[in-house]
């Protein structure tokens, strides 16, 4: 994992910690950085809620085995994290997540990522 150095701005803040609790598998630190009302835009589709949230991320962080993180922007309500996403059956997966901060809760996630990789990793288990 690469080190960041520590934000100024207050989404690049929250955005940060949360990275770091769901990349170490703390799911529940991760949470409490999200708001309940939190809408996901991912590439399979729109969660809306922490209830539909909440088993996207639990599920997924299993997996995941590290990062490095390429670049970490931020202003008052916006924070962009782009990095290299390490898991179990993809050693290296592009990411981009676009989260908006309010009150200190990410309210919303723009989460972009290759497909690909994931999908060949899938067929070839099969």
């Amino acid at each position: 994992m690469t080190q960041q150095q520590e934000p100024e701005s207050p989404a690049l803040a929250v955005a940060l910690a949360y990275h770091r609790a769901w990349t170490s598998k703390n799911v529940d630190e991760a949470l409490s950085h999200v708001s309940d009302d939190i809408v996901c835009d991912a590439p399979g589709g729109k969660m809306r809620g922490i209830d539909q949230y909440r088993p996207f991320l639990a599920n997924f962080v299993p997996i995941v085995t590290g990062y490095d993180m390429i670049a970490a922007l931020g202003d008052t309500e916006t924070a962009v994290l782009v990095y290299d996403l390490h898991t179990i059956p993809v050693s290296s997966g592009l990411t981009c997540e676009c989260l908006t901060v309010k009150d200190n809760q990410i309210t919303s996630n723009r989460l972009i990522f290759d497909r690909t990789p994931y999908t060949a990793a899938r067929q070839q288990t099969s």
